[in-house]
């Protein structure tokens, strides 16, 4: 009796990325999200090509690997770029694209108010198709003091100065 043996890694194989994305995938959803915002109108940099000099990412496939990301916990720019390399869905998703880390820092960082804008829009979609309410808004971090500094505990000796 053999083992189960998998395919030859040498063997060229004829794969369609869009068989490999399940048709209920976040990507789907991310994909055609990004396809309707009007990206020129949110504020983008670089939307509008320059005649001259190496062609910019286009905004709206790094705004793609940035939703798909959030919603996947990875947002290190780092981290982004492996994923880019090891998940299909980004293949997908990309069009095969893979971003340096410094490509994918700096779109965040030069486009953070278009961001605040696109998360307004996103917002807007899912209270028009009635998927919330709109009503309750919430974060998701909080600053607070690190460690127990002299200013943040308490103690009883503290209790009796102050009285």
């Amino acid at each position: 009796m053999n083992y189960i043996v998998g395919e030859n890694r040498n063997q060229v194989q004829m794969i369609a990325l869009e068989q490999l994305v399940a048709p209920d995938s976040w990507a789907r959803v991310v994909d055609l999200f990004v396809d309707i915002l009007p990206i020129d109108g949110l504020g983008f940099k670089h939307v509008k090509l320059q005649s001259g000099g190496r062609p910019p990412c286009n905004p709206a496939t790094l705004l793609k690997l940035y939703l798909y990301g959030y919603k996947h916990s990875i947002r290190s720019s780092r981290k982004l770029e492996h994923s880019c390399k090891v998940n299909v869905e980004l293949w997908w998703l990309l069009g095969g694209l893979m971003p340096s880390f410094r490509t994918i820092a700096y779109f965040r960082k030069n486009n953070a108010e278009a961001f605040r804008k696109v998360f307004r829009q996103f917002v807007l979609m899912l209270k028009d198709m009635d998927l919330i309410e709109g009503e309750t808004i919430g974060i998701d971090s909080f600053k607070i003091f690190a460690q127990n500094s002299l200013r943040n505990n308490y103690t009883q000796k503290k209790d009796r100065q102050t009285s």
